[in-house]
C-alpha cells in the first residue's frame, strides 16, 4: 500500500524493514521519522479532500437559492457556516417549480370565414381570386385570358342559371377564362352571403351555367357549340365552368385535355377560397 508515488513503500517480503538495513536490529530513529512523514501526508490529504468538500456543498446551496428566490444570498455567508450536506431536505436538488395547468383555445376553423358574408371580410376581386398571368397544375400550364365582376348576376347567366342566382340573391358574379391552344375554359364564381344559399344553387341545379367570356387573345366560344358545364359549392361560393372548343367544333367525351383543363379550374378555385378562409383563420388567431 502507498500514500504517495513518492513515499516510502512496503517490501514485498514483510520481514524485511528496508534495501539498506544489513544487520539483525531495526534502525528506530529512521522508522520513527517515516511513520511520522506518512501520518503529516494523510492528514494533509484528508484536509483537502474536506475543502473540496465543502465547496461542492456551498456550490449545490448557492443554486438552490437563486433559483428559488432570485437573490444570490450564499455570499452572505462564509462557506464554513453554510449547512452540510445532512441539514440540506432531500428534495432540495430534484424539486422543479409547479405550473398551473392551462387549456390553449380550439384553432380557429377556416370554413368559419367562408360560410359566411358577415365574417368574410378579405378583399374580393378577380385579381384576388385569379391572380397572375398563367395557371400551373401538375406540370399543365394554362394563360390566362379576359376577367370581369359584375353585381349584376342574371346578366352573366346562361338559362335556368338565372332563375337560381336570382332566387337565392347572388350578390356578385366573378369570371375568368384559362386557355391552350383552341380549348378555353370560363370559370364563374357566384357569391351569397350565407353557405346555405350557395349549397342550394348548386343542389338545384338543372341547366344552364355563367356567360362564357372571350378577350385578350381568346375568340368567342361557347355560345353555338356544344360545351362542357360543371358547378360546385364551397362555403357561400357556388362556381361554375363552361368550356369548349375557340375553333368552332362542338366539344365531346373524347376532348380529355379540355376535361383536364376544366377539372384543374375546379380545383385551383376550390383551393383559392379554402385559402381565403385559412388567411383570414390565422390573421385572427394573431390579433387575438
Amino acid at each position: 500500500m502507498s500514500f504517495g508515488q513518492g513515499g516510502p513503500q512496503w517490501g514485498q517480503n514483510d520481514n524485511q524493514w528496508g534495501a539498506g538495513n544489513s544487520g539483525g536490529t531495526p534502525d528506530w530513529g529512521a522508522l520513527a521519522e517515516a511513520s511520522e512523514a506518512r501520518a503529516r501526508k494523510k492528514r494533509w490529504m484528508m484536509i483537502g479532500g474536506a475543502i473540496v468538500a465543502t465547496l461542492a456543498v456551498g456550490a449545490v446551496v448557492a443554486w438552490g437559492i437563486v433559483s428559488a428566490n432570485g437573490n444570490n444570498q450564499a455570499g452572505d455567508k462564509p462557506a464554513d457556516q453554510l449547512p452540510s450536506t445532512a441539514n440540506i431536505p432531500s428534495g432540495a436538488r430534484t424539486t422543479a417549480p409547479s405550473f398551473a395547468e392551462t387549456t390553449p383555445p380550439p384553432p380557429l376553423d377556416p370554413n368559419d370565414f367562408i360560410d359566411s358574408a358577415a365574417k368574410d371580410k378579405a378583399p374580393l376581386t378577380a385579381n384576388t381570386l385569379f391572380p397572375g398571368k398563367t395557371l400551373t397544375v401538375g406540370g399543365r400550364v394554362y394563360k390566362k385570358g379576359a376577367t370581369a365582376s359584375t353585381k349584376n348576376c342574371a346578366s352573366v347567366a346562361l338559362k335556368g342559371v338565372v332563375g337560381l342566382l336570382r332566387k337565392h340573391h347572388c350578390t356578385q358574379v366573378i369570371r375568368a377564362t384559362y386557355y391552350k391552344g383552341t380549348d378555353a375554359v370560363t370559370v364563374g364564381v357566384t357569391v351569397y352571403d350565407t353557405k346555405a344559399q350557395a349549397t342550394k344553387v348548386r343542389d338545384e341545379y338543372d341547366n344552364g351555367s355563367v356567360l362564357s367570356l372571350p378577350g385578350d387573345g381568346v375568340p368567342t366560344f361557347c355560345r353555338t357549340t356544344v360545351c362542357r358545364i360543371t358547378v360546385n359549392s364551397w362555403g357561400r361560393y357556388a362556381y361554375f365552368t363552361n368550356g369548349g372548343h375557340t375553333d368552332g367544333k362542338n366539344a365531346t367525351k373524347k376532348d380529355t385535355a379540355l376535361f383536364t383543363l376544366g377539372n384543374d379550374l375546379n380545383e385551383f378555385v376550390f383551393e383559392q377560397i379554402k385559402r381565403r378562409g385559412e388567411l383570414q383563420a390565422s390573421a385572427a388567431a394573431d390579433a387575438g
